[in-house]
């Protein structure tokens, strides 16, 4: 890997594109270096693990609406549409909002946690979505998705949007319109435009995921792979874009990130900070690899929580009275802390009538039903009947978050064997005992107690579409899946799901 400053630029440097990032993220795009047998078959792992989750969600509101808006676009040789024929075939960019939206409802696939927060898997419906209307294979799809993961992991490497209230997306665009144009082996100058057209047009606020959470959480990543698409269709067309998008006097780094000083921005004399980001990416002809350093969720909540909710379940053994217990203390993360713990100051976080969305981003929540319950289910798990249960309000209102500068630190470690995701909780009992326990990472991690492998995306995939798909449509799909590398042109179609006639839910009418 090589490191690439990147830092503002006054508009009379001139600074030339091979210097600027979004130039030399296309020269990753175009880099013709084989895609490694280990990445490939985790390619194959979470294309089984997004339509298993996207399944498992089909008829909630929020995908009914996106599926409703998408189906109002057919296209013939088009996308297909999770939960729909795949005979039905849809205007790409319209598949990938539909198909996106059910990926990322459950808040269940993959993650990748550093500088800031990012879900790579949400790259997975734009690529293929293209994929699909394009006519192509197996190996260009791995090959367009290795990229993408690739550019959405060094930029989440470095690049830190929580901090100035940004919201994750506005890496995950400039990714997937990378990983497009691999998959159609685009040139650089092409990738180079969508890229920055991809920037450009993804900058939102990260009220999407504060306060009371609405269902904009599962639409944002879908939007971001909406609007890849079209960036790519407008670059291909000729169209260029604001440049440039990261190092340019009035861009994304002078006025949203870390580019100016507060004096700048006040308006006094601009003044350029002498601090630079520094961005990882591969080398000509070093293969694209950072698919492995991501990892799944094995349960339906916010990753921060994984480890916790194991830790949970290990500690809940030790106690025989739930009402014995005065307070829960998580000594945790500053992400964790602010992002899912009391240091949001989200009354929400608190609330057992807030919405699904929030519940998931309360971690005293989650802590409190994983204790109680010895178990995580992505529906049960979160009805209002199990949120507003008396026992639970009580042990939920009794739990805080701390931050504790170690774990804050092992968070942001380069180090990937003392990088780690978890807590130390202490719980007080009313006799003046205390238990205490740590887990650094989720059992399902890497490097957890139970890392996923094959078999674990398979079990995961058949307990979340259960009852929802035929089996023959399961075996069907899983076929397809893992046979991913060996598929023709024209056969991409094979990775949709389809439920029986009459078993998608229809929403609310609107414009489409």
């Amino acid at each position: 890997m090589q490191l690439h400053p990147v830092k503002v630029y006054p508009s009379k440097a001139l600074l030339p594109r091979e210097q600027q990032l979004a130039w030399k993220i296309a020269g990753v795009a175009v880099d013709p270096v084989p895609v490694e047998d280990d990445v490939a078959e985790m390619i194959v792992n979470r294309v089984i693990d997004n339509a298993a989750v996207a399944i498992a969600a089909i008829n909630r509101r929020p995908v009914v609406s996106a599926r409703q808006m998408a189906l109002g676009h057919p296209r013939e040789g088009g996308a297909t549409i999770f939960g729909v024929e795949a005979g039905r075939r849809f205007s790409p960019e319209w598949a990938a909002w539909a198909n996106g939206t059910a990926v990322r409802e459950l808040d269940m696939h993959d993650t990748f946690l550093a500088a800031d927060y990012s879900h790579p898997g949400d790259n997975i419906p734009p690529v293929l979505a293209v994929a699909q209307s394009m006519g192509k294979s197996g190996a260009e799809l791995i090959r367009g998705l290795a990229t993408a993961y690739e550019i959405h992991i060094d930029l989440v490497r470095a690049i830190c949007l929580h901090e100035h209230k940004v919201d994750h997306i506005a890496h995950l665009c400039p990714a997937a319109a990378a990983g497009i144009g691999t998959l159609l082996g685009l040139d650089q100058a092409t990738i180079y435009q969508a890229v920055q057209q991809a920037v450009h047009v993804s900058i939102t606020t990260r009220q999407s995921r504060k306060g009371e959470i609405s269902s904009w959480k599962a639409f944002a990543p879908a939007h971001a792979g909406k609007l890849a698409v079209e960036a790519v269709d407008r670059a291909m067309r000729g169209e260029g874009a604001p440049s440039p998008i990261y190092e340019g006097e009035d861009s994304v780094i002078a006025w949203i990130l870390s580019g100016r000083t507060k004096a700048d921005r006040d308006g006094r004399p601009s003044v350029y900070e002498p601090v630079y980001y520094q961005v990882p990416l591969p080398e000509p002809g070093e293969p694209k690899r950072a698919i492995l350093a991501s990892y799944t969720k094995e349960h339906s909540a916010e990753y921060q929580s994984q480890a916790l909710i194991d830790l949970a379940f290990r500690m809940r053994e030790k106690i025989r009275d739930f009402e014995a217990i005065e307070r829960i203390v998580i000594h945790t993360s500053h992400h964790t802390h602010y992002v899912i713990g009391t240091g949001a100051n989200d009354p929400q976080k608190m609330d057992p009538k807030a919405s699904r969305e929030t519940l998931d981003h309360s971690i005293m929540y989650i802590f409190a039903v994983a204790l109680q319950d010895g178990r995580w289910h992505h529906v049960d798990s979160y009805t209002p009947e199990r949120a507003g249960r008396a026992d639970t309000v009580r042990l939920w209102h009794k739990i805080e978050t701390r931050e504790d500068p170690e774990w804050t630190r092992r968070y942001h470690s380069h180090d990937p064997n003392e990088k780690a995701f978890g807590a130390r909780v202490e719980i007080f009992l009313s006799d003046g005992s205390r238990l205490e326990d740590e887990m650094a990472v989720a059992n399902a991690h890497p490097l957890g107690a139970r890392p996923f492998g094959r078999e674990d995306y398979i079990r995961k995939f058949r307990t979340l579409t259960e009852g929802l798909i035929a089996p023959a449509e399961a075996e069907r799909f899983l076929e397809a899946a893992q046979e991913l590398r060996r598929l023709k042109p024209g056969e991409l179609h094979r990775l949709n799901l389809a439920l029986p006639p009459g078993a998608l839910r229809e929403g609310r009418p609107g414009i489409f």
